[in-house]
């Protein structure tokens, strides 16, 4: 495809529906800002916008921008140039090179972003649809009534509903075009446009997900791929007792925490579990809070919304415990506050469903999640909505000789933590054996967002997967890695006395 590059003086914050007319497809328009490191050095990194059709199968269809950012390596590495894919769908990262100034620029997730020098050019792309550089694509979901108690019937039919005004208010665009082939292509589209033969993969959770699409509509542009928080091609919906499983590891540890102790009844944290479904199975719970404007509603909590709880609060698992034990104790006013943000009127990220439902799941697969025991704990939340509306949603069903893994000679690094409620450890087992060249690190006590910390904070596991992206060699990658036992959080009231009846009939 054809490239166009500028070198633009300025530095625009989005770019225009109307610029794309001025170009074709697989145009770049790229403007560099200077940067000061923390070193005192100065650098240069780049912001730009790729043209791409929004849908490809379709001719003639309109140009739409897909943000990306570049820092080039201070020296020739020799290596393929790394692809940062980020997660979601529906995560925007432009905002860490153009929002605020220089010295804030400079930390987080920019800084970790700078040390990838070492190993060579490193290119972040935004998703199609939710890019600063282009559109981002967002629905206005109707609220949820809170006087009765939450379902997955009702997030289906709020879902449908969703699918429907999203393509009503959206008569010029063609969602169709927002599948899991199309983010693929607009990664190959851009390392052509930038002139590179072959590219590594950087990416988690979703972007694992959009990785592993890459890999297998493009494995000639593919030299090597570091995946963390691994979402397979057809695990877009998590197994249940897969998620169960990584609740019990937290609570195998916090049922050993001295500061946790008073709060526990005697069978742990398990039992406070079992105890929270069998109260909520016999009645829901109405509780009187006040909102975040101060004004006091009701909300009525039921045995499914227990399910859809039981797994929130794990993004760090030291805070799990504190939330499940405080229900356990009758203290429901933290959660009806969250149930209230949650079931209020919001903006929705179209390109969730849109991608998600388009990419479902196998026949099979859909059974084992149906019929998987850990159901009778956490519904069908995970899954249900989704597939339910997948017709209703315009992208094409992506079928099973995409959803299925094969074979693929590609070397892998996977990073998985076994705490993690979101990408379940067993994602990575079960797809390892199709990576003969794979290399599997556990990370034992991560979460969602753990498996990034060796990254961070360990210096000799980031060394050794910098040289695996500089050059294959996998010299000095651990399998295993033990986090310590993190510091609980503790709820937010006094443990009761011994003896006294946890719970209370309602509020």
């Amino acid at each position: 495809m054809p490239l166009s590059l500028r070198v633009l003086p300025w530095l625009l914050l989005a770019m225009p529906a109307a610029a794309a007319a001025q170009h074709k497809p697989g145009d770049v328009v790229i403007e560099r800002v200077a940067i000061k490191t923390e070193s005192g050095s100065t650098g240069v990194y780049e912001v730009g916008t790729l043209f791409v059709p929004e849908n490809r199968t379709r001719p003639g269809s309109r140009l739409i921008g897909v943000g990306f950012a570049r820092i080039k390596a201070p020296h020739p590495t020799g290596a393929p140039p790394v692809f940062w894919l980020p997660g979601g769908p529906g995560l925007s990262v432009l905002g860490a090179f153009i929002d605020g100034d220089a010295a804030t620029r400079t930390q987080g997730r920019l800084q970790h972003w700078l040390s990838f020098g070492a190993v060579g050019d490193l290119v972040v792309i935004e998703q199609r649809g939710y890019t600063r550089r282009g559109e981002m694509l967002e629905v206005l979901s109707e609220a949820l009534p809170l006087e009765q108690p939450g379902s997955v019937r009702m997030e289906t039919l709020a879902m449908r509903a969703l699918a429907r005004k999203a393509i009503a208010e959206n008569p010029e665009k063609d969602l169709s075009g927002y599948d899991i082939t199309e983010f693929a292509a607009d990664v190959d589209d851009l390392r052509r446009a930038l002139g590179y033969k072959k590219i590594s993969l950087f990416g988690g959770s979703f972007g694992s997900q959009w990785s592993l699409a890459v890999m297998r509509l493009h494995p000639e542009s593919i030299a090597r791929a570091v995946l963390a928080c691994v979402e397979p091609l057809n695990n877009g919906y998590d197994m249940p007792s897969h998620v169960f499983a990584a609740l019990q590891r937290i609570a195998y540890d916090a049922d050993r925490d001295a500061g946790l102790a008073p709060y526990l009844p005697s069978g742990g944290m398990m039992e406070a579990v079992r105890a929270l479904r069998q109260r909520f199975a016999a009645a829901p719970v109405r509780v009187q809070v006040r909102d975040g404007a101060g004004q006091m509603r009701a909300v009525v909590l039921g045995a499914e919304d227990l399910q859809l709880a039981l797994t929130s609060h794990t993004a760090e698992g030291e805070q799990w415990p504190a939330f499940i034990l405080s229900l356990y104790h009758g203290h429901y006013e933290a959660w009806a506050r969250e149930v209230i943000e949650q079931r209020q009127a919001g903006k929705t990220k179209l390109i969730g469903p849109l991608a998600d439902s388009s990419l479902g799941t196998t026949a099979a697969r859909e059974h084992q999640l149906r019929t998987d025991p850990a159901v009778e704990w956490l519904g069908t939340w995970n899954f249900e909505s989704n597939i339910a509306s997948a017709s209703d949603w315009p992208t094409r069903d992506m079928g099973d000789a995409l959803r299925v893994p094969v074979g693929s000679a590609i070397p892998v690094v996977f990073v998985s933590g076994d705490w993690d409620t979101s990408t379940p450890v067993e994602n990575t087992l079960g797809l390892l054996p199709y990576f003969p060249n794979g290399h599997a690190i556990l990370v034992h006590r991560a979460g969602h967002d753990g498996a990034f910390y060796q990254l961070r904070e360990e210096p000799a596991v980031r060394k050794a997967l910098y040289e695996f992206l500089k050059t294959g060699k996998r010299v000095g990658l651990p399998v295993e890695v033990t986090l310590p036992v993190p510091r609980f959080a503790l709820p937010s009231f006094a443990p009761p006395a011994r003896g006294e009846p946890s719970g209370r009939a309602g509020q």
